[in-house]
């Protein structure tokens, strides 16, 4: 381990956001009740080093010392004080038989965010999708025993979602870290400079690049449609119908709104009109 994150007297550098920050449903009363306090320690573990990739304030050589930290704590190595949270994702992934795979995956995600800050193209995009989002989901499907013919349909759902996440928080991550996620060739095709996302609504140009962004979501939101229908745990379906509803909302809004103007967020009313739909797609869908 590297001397500096030894040293430290916190390898962690939480910002304050919880479940209760996300668009979207994190262990939500519609999972398992013996299932939700390993989702938790899940959640914690990558909060954690979201956190850590996401800091400002560190180096990128300091952030992924201390992500190397939380990789090597979590696959089995020696935990130093601060590793709390990779000691009880090692510890339920060893009660619930889950691969550590997943949790990994995530953290060579966040390593790429330490060091890169631009995205070629939408196949360079998906490929850290598959990393920091599509995880995610695999580890819901793995911890409750679903078969993995399901994870192109998830990796779509949790890829959509990640790219929504970037589109609402273009402006911020620019502005904040520099980081841009929007295909960097269409960018150049569209005419659009990266310096057009500090500005306070879009330029044509970005809205455009933007536009091809959305009808990219749609594709994958059509792929996931099969998750839902396709899980064993009626829970787990319904917390992805639920999501896949909220994600389609989403996507609409942002085809309507400027996400420099003002993030484009769900409602309470509209977060649980979703939820309705969602159920009642599955529902229907089951019937059939």
């Amino acid at each position: 381990m590297d001397e500096r994150v030894a040293a430290s007297a916190s390898i962690e550098t939480p910002s304050g956001k919880g479940a209760t920050d996300e668009n979207f449903p994190v262990g939500s009363r519609l999972i398992a009740p013996h299932l939700r306090p390993h989702v938790a320690i899940f959640y914690a573990f990558a909060r954690a080093i979201d956190d850590i990739a996401d800091n400002p304030a560190l180096a990128p050589e300091d952030k992924i010392a201390r992500l190397d930290a939380f990789a090597a704590a979590v696959a089995g190595g020696d935990a130093a004080p601060g590793l709390e949270k990779a000691v009880r994702m090692r510890e339920s992934l060893s009660a619930t038989g889950v691969p550590v795979r997943h949790c990994l995956d995530l953290v060579s995600a966040f390593k790429q965010d330490a060091v890169k800050s631009r995205y070629a193209n939408w196949d360079e995009l998906m490929d850290y999708c598959d990393r920091s989002a599509a995880p995610v989901g695999r580890y819901l499907l793995d911890l409750h025993g679903e078969s993995r013919d399901l994870w192109p349909a998830n990796d779509a759902l949790c890829n959509a979602l990640q790219v929504i996440n970037h589109l609402q928080d273009c402006g911020d991550d620019y502005r904040d870290m520099d980081r841009v996620y929007l295909p960097q060739d269409w960018m150049a095709e569209a005419g659009a400079d990266v310096s057009d996302l500090a500005q306070a609504r879009l330029s044509p140009g970005l809205r455009r690049v933007l536009d091809r962004c959305i009808e990219g979501c749609r594709v994958l939101n059509r792929r996931a449609r099969a998750l839902p229908a396709g899980l064993g745990s009626r829970r787990l379906a319904a917390e992805s119908a639920v999501i896949l509803e909220i994600a389609s909302r989403l996507t609409d809004r942002l085809a309507r709104e400027d996400p420099l103007a003002g993030r484009v967020v769900p409602g309470r009313v509209a977060f649980i009109g979703a939820g309705v739909r969602g159920l009642l797609n599955l529902f229907l869908g089951r019937y059939r």
